[in-house]
């Protein structure tokens, strides 16, 4: 066996306590989670500090990467609001009784052991880690090398709850930042239930196309917002100022607006001196353009068809003007990734169809699509938002990192 084998063998291993942990004894593990981490603050903060002065302030990465006081604090009442979910194993999902005498039950149990491989955020190794403890899995850890000190001491942190619980540290397991582990768990088949990846469209592709560990995609967000001629302007401004410039580098923020004819010339004399304020780069099509250059718009580029269906991560958005909700719909069919879109309408009809007809994880109707978060939605912390169609979709939080067993019992029945 390789060291890597060596440590999910025993990470496979701890799993099976986890599963006799009741769940009284999960949600008091996440609180002393809670509990460590407040106390180790200022450790973790010199550490990601460590990781922030490798990298250079012009880089995506570093927002993802920082954090702060306020942002564990965030992470530590995380903990707390997922201690407090309900169990969702041991949920009875079936029973029934059959003519021969067989006693039948369908049951919610945990995955097993779940493997996440993701880039920046430190924040994902407490938030995994939580919401698969607290549902009876253990978690292997592989983050990026930017990362690679701030994840380490959440682990610790993590360790030493498990420690004053008398449980194995085993049971949250990271692995070297190395890209090479990657390989291995890919085929890590008898140790891994599942792989989930989280971060870039690259790494998520990546993972998919290679691993024979059955994997759950968090896919990137190519997020648009629809502007229908009978919207309310100055909520369309709001909600897109909102939705691109409150945190640019994460999958629901908005990449591309979408305006009817009749509408656009007004929303870019409301949008323009809003976006103007975030510095923000505007990749504008022809009439779009033509409108922002007579305001005197001064980060405007011409779209080309790459800047349609690209995840910006940045102060940076596409525009387009659409004749309708047709053009509109075709759009984002074509470009879309499935993680969020929205419309800002007051037609009922218009709205309908949207919702209808757009095929994501998440859809919206006047609102920001910043808010599809698992905390947001009231499921806690998340995995994070998965845009296929299998198991989850949408915020992957708790209720997800279950699978089913059948219960039978018999008194000697034999199949004739």
């Amino acid at each position: 066996m390789t060291p890597i084998s060596s440590l999910l063998q025993k990470t496979k291993d701890a799993s099976a306590i986890l599963a006799r942990l009741d769940d009284g004894a999960r949600s008091e593990l996440l609180m002393e989670m809670a509990v460590v981490l407040l106390e180790k603050t200022g450790f973790v903060l010199a550490e990601n500090q460590k990781d922030l002065d490798l990298l250079s302030d012009s880089d995506l990465k570093k927002d993802r990467l920082k954090l702060t006081e306020s942002r564990i604090a965030g992470l530590a009442e995380s903990l707390k609001s997922v201690s407090e979910l309900p169990d969702p194993t041991n949920r009875v999902l079936l029973e029934r009784n059959l003519p021969n005498g067989l006693h039948i039950k369908k049951m919610a149990v945990p995955l097993g052991v779940v493997g996440i491989i993701y880039e920046s955020r430190p924040n994902v190794t407490m938030d995994v880690s939580a919401l698969c403890l607290r549902s009876g899995n253990a978690v292997v850890l592989k983050g990026g090398k930017e990362a690679e000190r701030s994840n380490t001491a959440l682990v610790q942190c993590i360790h030493e709850a498990l420690n004053r619980k008398n449980l194995p540290a085993e049971l949250v397991l990271l692995l070297p930042s190395d890209r090479s582990v990657v390989q291995e768990m890919f085929t890590a088949t008898r140790f891994l239930d599942v792989l989930i990846p989280r971060g870039s469209d690259q790494l998520i592709q990546f993972v998919r196309q290679n691993s024979l560990v059955p994997t759950i995609e968090t896919g990137a967000g190519v997020v648009h917002i629809y502007v229908h001629q009978s919207a309310d302007l100055q909520m369309a401004t709001d909600i897109i100022i909102n939705a691109k410039t409150s945190r640019p580098s994460v999958c629901n923020a908005l990449d591309c607006v979408l305006a009817d004819a009749g509408v656009a010339s007004a929303l870019m004399q409301k949008l323009a001196p809003r976006l103007a304020e975030f510095q923000v780069e505007v990749h504008a099509d022809d009439i779009s353009h033509s409108g922002l250059e007579m305001l005197d718009y001064p980060f405007l580029l011409k779209a080309t068809e790459e800047d349609f269906g690209k995840e910006w991560l940045d102060f940076a958005l596409s525009i387009k003007v659409v004749e309708g909700i047709d053009e509109a719909l075709r759009h984002i069919g074509q470009y879309s990734s499935r993680h969020s879109e929205a419309i800002i309408a007051d037609n009922a009809e218009v709205t309908a169809r949207f919702l209808n007809e757009v095929d994501a994880a998440a859809v919206y109707v006047n609102a920001s699509t910043r808010f599809t978060d698992g905390g947001e939605f009231g499921l806690g912390a998340e995995i994070g938002i998965s845009t296929q169609k299998l198991h989850a979709r949408g915020p992957f939080a708790l209720e997800k990192l279950v699978t089913e067993k059948w219960v039978v019992r018999g008194n000697g029945q034999i199949r004739i």
